[in-house]
């Protein structure tokens, strides 16, 4: 799994509607595809992804497979916006200094 299995996983706005239902609890395929208007074969391909990019871990229980969130996989993420935050947090703090200091 690479950082960029996990941006891809989550710039499906299903996968992202699939992992704040997630954020709730675990669920069934069959309650996840109830969901959505799509076949439970098109929402399982969406969680294969998700689960290839660690962000949901899958039980299998005889027959069922039960998804729950790991917020874990979304760490990269976490990194990228915490970097780009301190970037607009310098940029804005220099911006007002600029401001602030045209004034006198």
């Amino acid at each position: 799994m690479s950082d960029k299995d996990v941006f891809r996983a989550i710039a499906d706005p299903t996968r992202r509607q699939i992992m704040s239902m997630l954020a709730d609890g675990e669920l069934r395929v069959s309650d996840i595809a109830s969901q959505f208007e799509m076949s439970r074969p098109a929402v399982s391909k969406h969680l294969a992804q998700l689960e290839s990019a660690d962000l949901i871990m899958v039980e299998r229980q005889g027959r069922e497979a039960i998804n729950r969130l790991n917020p874990e996989g979304l760490k990269p993420v976490a990194e990228w916006l915490t970097f780009f935050s301190q970037f607009w947090d310098d940029k804005l703090a220099k911006l007002k200094q600029a401001v602030e200091g045209s004034d006198d």
